[in-house]
């Protein structure tokens, strides 16, 4: 394979991960650790996103992995200790002069 097919590759392999993290930290039932796994991926990439070596990249990679691995099991466990809310989250609010 050439460098920059396997640049590609590496690449797309981030920007997947990256996905998957985002996608799985919104899958918390509670706000804060949501929250939590949503600032921790972004600002990881965020800070590793100038890494060149290939070697180190492909140790990024796996440590991304476990960390997907890890979160699909406690989005899972989180489900089922699920509290009631304190604040109402995500809903939408009626103005009192349409009442």
């Amino acid at each position: 394979m050439s460098a920059a097919s396997l640049n590609r590759e590496t690449a797309f392999q981030a920007r997947s991960l990256f996905r998957s993290l985002l996608r799985y930290s919104g899958q918390f039932s509670n706000y804060n650790f949501r929250e939590y796994a949503r600032r921790k991926t972004r600002d990881s990439f965020r800070e590793h996103q100038n890494t060149t070596e290939e070697r180190r990249v492909q140790e990024l990679i796996q440590e991304g992995l476990q960390s997907l691995r890890l979160l699909k099991r406690q989005t899972i466990i989180s489900q089922f200790y699920q509290l009631d809310k304190l604040v109402v989250e995500g809903q939408k609010t009626v103005s009192p002069t349409l009442i």
